[in-house]
């Protein structure tokens, strides 16, 4: 009983971290340092990479978009050194729920893409690199941001059963969906032809 808690206890623990790590608004924080102004503000007001590269500033955009990935690479790296794959798994999705849902912002953030690239590229790199691939493709294809991120999304589970063991595909299942629930809105300009394309202001 000891050691089930004690595990319990320490999955609990990588659970808030990741959503700490997560939680960290770096494109809020890039715009701030670069005097871009507030990312509420401008262009869709979310605080990714996309809404970034929207002030025109392209080396603020890849910073976030840096970051962004990072922190969820990070958070998945740090629970699996420390803690185990279970931990590793635990922290990917709270780091992303961090990202969507950050305590610091009133629990309204971005919609997740570069984070769930990140951790995927630290759970497993070729599921990682595929993720990236497929959105890249998608994006140079249709020139829309969020096509990209729901192809690499809806993709994402295929990959991890062609390219692995499968182990991570609760946790793909479970990724996918979050994405697809946080582009609802993008879904619907899809749909009606207004979702704008990329590098538009």
């Amino acid at each position: 009983m000891p050691l089930i808690d004690s595990t319990m206890t320490l999955l609990i623990l990588w659970a808030v971290l990741g959503y700490l790590i997560g939680s960290i608004p770096f494109g809020m924080i890039v715009a701030r340092v670069m005097g871009l102004g507030n990312l509420r503000q401008i262009g869709s007001g979310n605080i990714g990479a996309t809404n970034v590269l929207r002030t025109g500033n392209k080396p603020a955009a890849a910073l976030t978009l840096l970051f962004d990935a990072g922190k969820g690479a990070v958070a998945v790296l740090l629970a699996r050194v420390l803690a185990g794959e279970d931990a590793a798994q635990i922290a990917a999705l709270t780091a992303f729920l961090g990202h969507c849902f950050p305590i610091w912002l009133g629990f309204k953030g971005g919609k997740g893409v570069a984070t769930f690239l990140g951790l995927w590229l630290a759970l497993d790199w070729r599921v990682g690199v595929a993720c990236c691939l497929t959105w890249l493709v998608a994006a140079l294809i249709w020139r829309i941001s969020s096509v990209g991120a729901l192809a690499a999304a809806a993709l994402s589970t295929t990959w991890i059963m062609v390219l692995t063991n499968g182990s991570t595909f609760i946790l793909g299942i479970a990724l996918t969906l979050l994405v697809y629930w946080r582009h609802s809105a993008n879904l619907a300009r899809i749909k009606a032809g207004t979702e704008p394309k990329i590098g538009k202001s």
